[in-house]
């Protein structure tokens, strides 16, 4: 008849739910038990320690200091105006949204560069019973 197959050690690893070093339940997939095996078995305790971070920037450095000199000329472009222009002269451009986290991080934002740090809308007031 059939026999059942053998359940390995890490068939049961996977099926039980573990405490976290928080105390939260986790559950551990039967994949990622195999991929930590063999983590282990290739490079020992060192290859189960994550690999490091890319840190250097993906954007050549010359488009986004241009980005930085188009918005300082009229702080009044939006990142998406800024990355239009450097398409336009350079045939690629970064995405609006890595030239809105560039500006700021470098404190390039529009309210930086004209001054206007607070914003009021219609219902808003500077202090309590103004309105």
């Amino acid at each position: 008849m059939f026999a059942a197959p053998e359940r390995s050690a890490s068939d049961a690893l996977s099926e039980t739910t573990h405490t976290g070093p928080d105390g939260t339940p986790v559950a551990v997939s039967r994949p990622t038990i195999d991929r930590w095996i063999r983590a282990y078995r290739s490079g020992g305790f060192a290859g189960l320690t994550p690999t490091p971070r890319r840190v250097e920037p993906r954007t050549p450095a010359g488009l986004l200091v241009l980005a930085c000199d188009l918005r300082r000329e009229d702080p009044a472009r939006t990142a998406a105006h800024i990355a239009e222009m450097i398409t336009q002269s350079h045939e690629w451009s970064p995405s609006p949204r890595t030239l809105q986290r560039h500006f700021a991080a470098l404190n390039l934002t529009r309210a930086a560069l004209t001054g206007q740090n607070v914003a009021f809308g219609r219902f808003e007031a500077t202090r309590p019973n103004e309105l």
